[in-house]
C-alpha cells in the first residue's frame, strides 16, 4: 500500500518517511508542489501527507488534483504554528484531517489508521452514494429503473428496524450491495457487517463457519474458532446463497435466531449473539420448502421483509448509466480519462 509523503524539508520527510515505512506502508516522497502533482496523476496512493506550505505550488493544490482526480483518497496536511487557518481552509476543501509539527509521531499513526478505514469504508460503498441520495435520503444505487426504486423504498422501511431481510435475485443483480444499505442504514451501522458465502463454504465446515468450535474439538482444531455469528453481535450477519444450506446446519441457525444463542461445537456451553440477519438467494426457495430441501419454519424466519431485485435484462435504461457509472470509477482508478469513450455511441462504450 503506497502512502505519497509531501515535505520539502529533507530531515523531515526522512523521518516520516522512516516513521510511515515502520507502520507496513511502501512510501514515495516529493519535495514540492509540482513534484506531488505529478507523481498523484501517475499512480492512485491509498493516503497522502502532504505540508501546506510548498515550493511550486502548495498543500492546498496537492489536495485539490488529488480530489479532482478520486475524491476517495484521504489528504492529511501538516501545518506550522501560524497556519492553523489554512489547516481549516484544507478541511473545507476536503482533507481528512490537519496534523502540527512538530509532527508526534503516535498522533499521526492514529490519524492514517483511521483515514484508511474511513477510506475503505468510502470505496466499497461507492454505489450505494451515488445515485439517488438528496432526492430519497438515501446511499444511492446507480439505477433510474421504477423496480429498483420501489427496492430502495423498501430498504428504506427496513432498514432502521431490526427486522430479517430475504432477498431474492438473480447472480450479479447485487444482492451484497442491497444488504449493505440494510446494514448502513440501521442503528446497527457502526457494529460489523459480517459476510458468508454459505455455497462457498463445504457442508462439513459450515456449521463450524457460522458457530466456531472450542479448542480441542476435533482432531487439528488446536485453538479455538470465534464463528461469523458471533463475529456479527451487535451488527449484521449476511447469509449469501442461504438456499445452500445443508438441512441439518438450518435447524440450528432457526434457534440461534429464535433465541439468539448458540453452542460452538465441542462445547455444552451457550453463547449470547445478537446479530441481525440479512439472507440472499438465487434459488426459489419457496419451491425447494415444497421439495423438502429447506425447513419451512426458517424459510418464514427469513423472510419477514422478502425483497426482490430485478435482473439487469428487464431495466434496459439502467445499461447506459451503468457503463458511464464504471468508465468513472475505473477511469479514475486507473488514472485514464474516461471522457472518450463516454463520448461515443453506446455501442462503442460496450465494447471499449
Amino acid at each position: 500500500m503506497h502512502i505519497l509523503i509531501v515535505e520539502d524539508k529533507e530531515n523531515l520527510w526522512q523521518m516520516l518517511t522512516s516513521a510511515v515505512e515502520r507502520m507496513g506502508f511502501t512510501v514515495d516522497a516529493a519535495e514540492d508542489g509540482r513534484q506531488a502533482r505529478l507523481k498523484v496523476r501517475q499512480r492512485r496512493y491509498a493516503l497522502i501527507l502532504t505540508d501546506l506550505r510548498l515550493p511550486k505550488g502548495s498543500g492546498l493544490d496537492v489536495l485539490n488534483c488529488s480530489r479532482e482526480l478520486d475524491d476517495t483518497i484521504p489528504v492529511i496536511v501538516m501545518t506550522a504554528y501560524g497556519t492553523i487557518d489554512e489547516a481549516v481552509l484544507a478541511m473545507k476543501n476536503g482533507a481528512f484531517d490537519f496534523i502540527q509539527k512538530p509532527v508526534d509521531l503516535e498522533h499521526l499513526r492514529l490519524l492514517i489508521e483511521r483515514a484508511l478505514a474511513q477510506e475503505s469504508i468510502v470505496r466499497e460503498n461507492v454505489l450505494l452514494r451515488e445515485a439517488f441520495q438528496q432526492a430519497h435520503g438515501f446511499p444511492e444505487i446507480v439505477s433510474e429503473d421504477e423496480g429498483i426504486k420501489q427496492v430502495v423504498r423498501e430498504i428504506q422501511k427496513a432498514g432502521p428496524t431490526d427486522a430479517t431481510v430475504l432477498i431474492q435475485g438473480e447472480s450479479g443483480t447485487g444482492k451484497e450491495l442491497f444488504a449493505r444499505a440494510v446494514h448502513q442504514l440501521s442503528p446497527r451501522a457502526s457494529s460489523p457487517f459480517v459476510a458468508v458465502n454459505c455455497a462457498a463454504i463445504p457442508e462439513t465446515l459450515i456449521e463450524n463457519e457460522l458457530f466456531g468450535h472450542e479448542k480441542g474439538a476435533y482432531t487439528g482444531a488446536d485453538t479455538r474458532r470465534i464463528g461469523k455469528f458471533e463475529l456479527a453481535h451487535k451488527g449484521t450477519l449476511f447469509l449469501d446463497e442461504i438456499g445452500e444450506l445443508p438441512v441439518q446446519v438450518q435447524a440450528k441457525l432457526l434457534r440461534a435466531l429464535e433465541t439468539k444463542t448458540f453452542e460452538r461445537i465441542g462445547s455444552v456451553q451457550t453463547q449470547e449473539a445478537d446479530a441481525r440477519i440479512v439472507a440472499a438467494t438465487n434459488r426459489d426457495l419457496q419451491e425447494a420448502v415444497q421439495e423438502k430441501r429447506f425447513r419451512e419454519d426458517l424459510f418464514f424466519r427469513l423472510s419477514v421483509v422478502p425483497i426482490a431485485i430485478p435482473p439487469l435484462r428487464e431495466r434496459p435504461a439502467d445499461l447506459r448509466l451503468l457503463a458511464r457509472h464504471f468508465l468513472k470509477r475505473f477511469g479514475r482508478e486507473f488514472r485514464k480519462n474516461p471522457n472518450y469513450a463516454l463520448n461515443q455511441p453506446f455501442g462503442l462504450v460496450l465494447g471499449a
